[in-house]
């Protein structure tokens, strides 16, 4: 699909015009298809828990639908909801007393089971090892900005828009980010 469906056509329909209603529906089962798969792998790989995620994907999915009326089309649809899913997500650890895993790191540096042979399957388990122990030695703010653009394929912008800074501030923090690692890794070949 080229284009989301317009949210605007789900946002208001009126409650006495039941063909209003059925494609306020359908367009909302549009956006639903379109985006509830990212929004999904997103939660899961911050909660680490099929049910945690799927209830969080549902209640992002009907925070949105409550509150198109108040999405004005200034960003990506996908952006404004994936901003939902992860206020969701802080008041989701915020109740209780959970903090965030790098779980998605692990899973995003694993070693692929077509490695060439032992040696090489050995070198790169601990390059692997190396790199997750220098991700995991980052700041939080730092390990979701990883999260967010090499697990989640994001851009700068997006990641901007769901972490409340500007394109600017995380394309810096990200180059920092990158200098931190390098720099860790460096130290640890040593």
């Amino acid at each position: 699909m080229d284009r989301d469906p317009d949210p605007q056509a789900a946002a208001s329909p009126a409650a006495d015009d039941p063909v209003r209603a059925d494609e306020a529906r359908d367009a909302f089962s549009e956006l639903y298809e379109a985006h509830a798969g990212r929004v999904y792998r997103y939660l899961l790989s911050r909660t680490s828990s099929v049910s945690d995620a799927e209830e969080l994907t549902s209640r992002t999915f009907t925070n949105a639908f409550a509150s198109l009326g108040s999405y004005r089309g200034r960003g990506k649809f996908e952006s404004w909801l994936m901003t939902i899913a992860h206020n969701l997500l802080a008041n989701w650890y915020r109740d209780r007393g959970r903090r965030p895993q790098a779980a998605p790191l692990d899973e995003a540096l694993a070693v692929p089971s077509d490695a060439p042979g032992p040696e090489s399957a050995l070198e790169a388990l601990e390059d692997t090892q190396r790199v997750r122990d220098a991700a995991a030695a980052l700041a939080p703010d730092r390990q979701r900005l990883i999260t967010l653009k090499y697990v989640d394929g994001l851009t700068n912008a997006e990641i901007g828009r769901i972490l409340g800074r500007s394109e600017g501030a995380v394309k810096a923090l990200h180059h920092r980010t990158l200098r931190q690692l390098a720099a860790a890794l460096a130290a640890d070949s040593e």
